[in-house]
């Protein structure tokens, strides 16, 4: 009986996911990474493409119940679980994908993140992370503590950005005494993630600083100063 294990290393569908990413494979194999076994004299890929043949459309699947696939002669309950649970999963990050919001400027920013950070006894440092369209990506924060050079490396930052394939990213950091003026280290930093940004091509966008019910952005700061 020929199975997926007697295939060349490269043509396995689980191998090709981890070499060349999820993108790179076709629906049946997807599923079949889902499905795990075969059935008798059929691989999982087998099973996959029997499955998909008996569709009029992928979005089908959606509509099959767990019993309805269960049916299908190799597939079973287990498996039928399984792709459902898959699909109902895909879905729900497409959802969240669709709820991004977007940062077009720091009043936005600031109101994404004003119960996070406005009352916080010590500085934080929050980075969003966006996508071509400034949609949010991700939020995280990366530092605890007072903001100067040597605690804030480029580094830990973009290591983050790349893992989230953000196009541009926003610094923002709260400033527990209430007066959101920027510092020099403030400046500082930020003129050391720009460089570090285009040295990523990921720019740095802006650099908000939040203080209790106030906010400011580095960026118009710096160009009302002229720095």
């Amino acid at each position: 009986m020929y199975t997926i294990k007697d295939m060349p290393s490269r043509e396995r569908p689980r191998e090709r996911l981890m070499m060349f990413g999820a993108k790179s494979l076709s629906t049946y194999e997807l599923i079949a990474i889902i499905f795990r076994f075969g059935y008798q004299e059929q691989t999982a890929i087998d099973l996959a493409k029997r499955l998909l043949s008996g569709l009029d459309s992928l979005s089908n699947l959606r509509e099959r119940t767990v019993s309805e696939l269960a049916k299908i002669r190799g597939i079973g309950t287990t498996k039928a679980i399984s792709l459902l649970a898959a699909i109902e999963l895909g879905e729900r990050v497409l959802s969240v994908q669709a709820e991004r919001p977007q940062i077009a400027s720091p009043n936005d920013v600031y109101e994404l993140l004003k119960y996070e950070m406005r009352n916080l006894e010590q500085e934080v440092l929050f980075v969003l992370f966006l996508d071509v369209k400034t949609c949010l990506i991700a939020k995280k924060q990366l530092f605890v503590g007072s903001l100067n050079q040597s605690l804030i490396h480029p580094r830990e930052v973009f290591k983050y950005a790349v893992k989230y394939s953000a196009y541009s990213i926003i610094l923002v950091h709260n400033h527990p005494s209430g007066d959101p003026e920027p510092s020099k280290h403030d400046i500082e930093v930020t003129k050391r993630f720009i460089e570090a940004g285009k040295m990523m091509q990921i720019d740095l966008l802006d650099h908000i600083i939040i203080a209790n019910d106030k906010y400011q952005s580095i960026k118009e700061y710096r160009e009302r100063k002229g720095l």
